[in-house]
């Protein structure tokens, strides 16, 4: 409960961060995707940029109750890394999501830090830990590409070069569907573990319509389902995967 907790408060945190920083560059002025605070002058910058250290400072202080019940110490430079590296993002002189660095970071601290992290202050991470890490961290980043992608225009217009921005529409559709696919090569890797993880397959149908979205040249509001869809893919994906993980180990 501990590291859940700790996963949505820097989740919330980077989002204001985030809100914050692309805000006052200007970046956000003209939105295609959900209503942002500060660059549709919602909110005072000020009170966003409070709200984003709030979280970030509760995320440690859970995270510090966490190491302090596991004894894992090594997660405290670890967790400083993960609120480090979300407030650089967007924030700083040089973001480094404005460089084209942003999925990296997300597979790295979404994907094998908050997985192999949380299961490292239970029990020693396994093989499967791992493909279950990879598996979330490239869907996480598949989020990060359709929203990118999404903004294309925009982030090009204000100087963010984004993945997507540097790839081009046509290589970031397909990057997305590699990274959607490599759920299922870890699903399969799983499945050696124990024949239950193919439960995870049940999620499947749930990324159809992203896929079909970002395939058929959807732009602009066209990819906010896939960012929805997406989403619930991996929270459905990540949840059956634990249970046929835990069964195999029943």
């Amino acid at each position: 409960m501990l590291a859940l907790v700790v996963a949505l408060s820097l989740q919330v945190g980077v989002n204001y961060a985030n809100d914050y920083s692309d805000g006052v560059r200007g970046t956000d002025e003209v939105r295609v995707g959900p209503v942002r605070l500060v660059g549709q002058r919602l909110a005072d910058p000020r009170s966003v940029k409070f709200a984003a250290f709030a979280c970030f400072f509760f995320a440690g202080l859970m995270g510090l109750a966490l190491v302090g019940l596991s004894g894992l110490w090594i997660m405290i430079p670890i967790g400083a890394a993960a609120i480090v590296a979300a407030w650089y993002y967007t924030g700083g002189s040089r973001p480094y999501g404005y460089l084209g660095l942003g999925e990296l970071f997300v597979f790295v601290f979404f994907g094998l830090v908050a997985t192999l992290g949380t299961m490292a202050t239970m029990t020693p991470p396994t093989a499967a830990g791992w493909w279950g890490a990879i598996g979330v961290g490239s869907l996480s980043s598949a989020i990060l590409v359709a929203n990118n992608l999404r903004d294309v225009p925009t982030d090009r217009e204000h100087g963010k070069r984004t993945l997507a921005v540097r790839m081009g529409e046509p290589a970031t559709r397909l990057f997305y569907v590699a990274l959607v696919a490599v759920a299922f090569v870890m699903t399969g890797l799983a499945s050696f573990t124990s024949p239950w993880a193919l439960l995870a397959l049940l999620a499947a149908p749930l990324v159809v319509r992203p896929i079909q979205a970002v395939v058929g040249r959807a732009t602009g509001r066209g990819l906010i389902p896939a960012l929805a869809g997406t989403g619930q893919f991996l929270l459905a994906w990540s949840l059956l995967l634990a249970v046929g993980l835990g069964l195999g180990r029943a």
